[in-house]
C-alpha cells in the first residue's frame, strides 16, 4: 500500500511539473493580473493625469520664482524665493522618480490653475511700484496662492497613492507636501514680522 501511495504522489508531482503549475507561479500570475487591472482603472488613470498636471506646474513655478525673486524688494524675500526655486527643482526630480516607480514616462499636462495663478503674480509686479514694500506684500500673497494649490494637490496625491498601494510613491510625495507646508509658513512669518508693517507705513 505504501508503495502505491508513493507512486501516486510521484505521478501527481510529475503531472504538476509537466503543466508548470506551482504555488509561486500562480501567485505571480494573480499579482500581475491585479496590477494590470489597477492600471486600467479610472482612479489610476486619474492619478497619472494628476501627476502630469503637477509636473507641468512645478516646471512653470521654477520660471515664475525667478521673476518673483528679481521683482522682490527685500533681501529676505529674494532669498526665500531663490531657496524655494532650488527646492522646486528637487520636487521635479522626485516626481520623475514617482513616474519611474509606476513604470510611466514623466510627461507634462498643462495645468490651467497654475497658469492663472502665475499670471496673477505677473499682474501684481506690473501694478505695484518697484522697490516698494507693497510689491513684496503682493508677491507673498501670490506665492502663497501657489503654495496652497500645491499643498492641496500633493495632499490628495499622497492619499491616492496610499489607497492604491503605491507606498514608495506616497513617501516621495509626502516629503514634497511637508516642504510646501514649511515654505507657506515661512512666507507668513516674513510677512508678519516686517513686510506687512513696513508696507502699511508707505505713502
Amino acid at each position: 500500500m505504501a508503495t502505491k501511495t508513493e507512486n501516486n504522489k510521484s505521478s501527481a508531482n510529475k503531472s504538476g511539473e509537466d503543466n508548470n503549475i506551482s504555488p509561486s507561479n500562480t501567485n505571480q500570475q494573480t499579482a500581475s493580473s491585479s496590477e494590470s487591472k489597477m492600471e486600467d482603472s479610472p482612479l489610476h488613470k486619474f492619478f497619472i493625469d494628476a501627476l502630469k498636471d503637477i509636473l507641468f506646474a512645478e516646471n512653470a513655478i521654477v520660471d515664475a520664482l525667478e521673476k518673483m525673486q528679481e521683482a522682490a524688494t527685500t533681501e529676505e524675500l529674494k532669498d526665500a524665493f531663490e531657496d524655494h526655486q532650488l527646492q522646486t527643482k528637487k520636487h521635479i526630480s522626485r516626481l520623475e522618480k514617482v513616474f519611474k516607480l509606476l513604470n510611466k514616462q514623466p510627461e507634462k499636462k498643462e495645468c490651467k490653475a497654475i497658469v492663472g495663478i502665475i499670471k496673477e503674480g505677473e499682474d501684481i509686479i506690473k501694478s505695484t511700484e518697484e522697490g516698494s514694500m507693497t510689491r513684496d506684500v503682493g508677491l507673498i500673497i501670490a506665492a502663497q496662492k501657489v503654495e496652497h494649490y500645491e499643498i492641496a494637490t500633493y495632499g490628495g496625491l499622497v492619499q491616492l497613492a496610499i489607497t492604491m498601494g503605491h507606498e514608495k510613491a506616497a513617501d516621495l510625495l509626502e516629503k514634497t507636501l511637508l516642504e510646501e507646508e514649511d515654505t507657506d509658513m515661512l512666507l507668513t512669518e516674513i510677512a508678519e514680522t516686517s513686510i506687512n508693517i513696513n508696507a502699511e507705513q508707505e505713502d
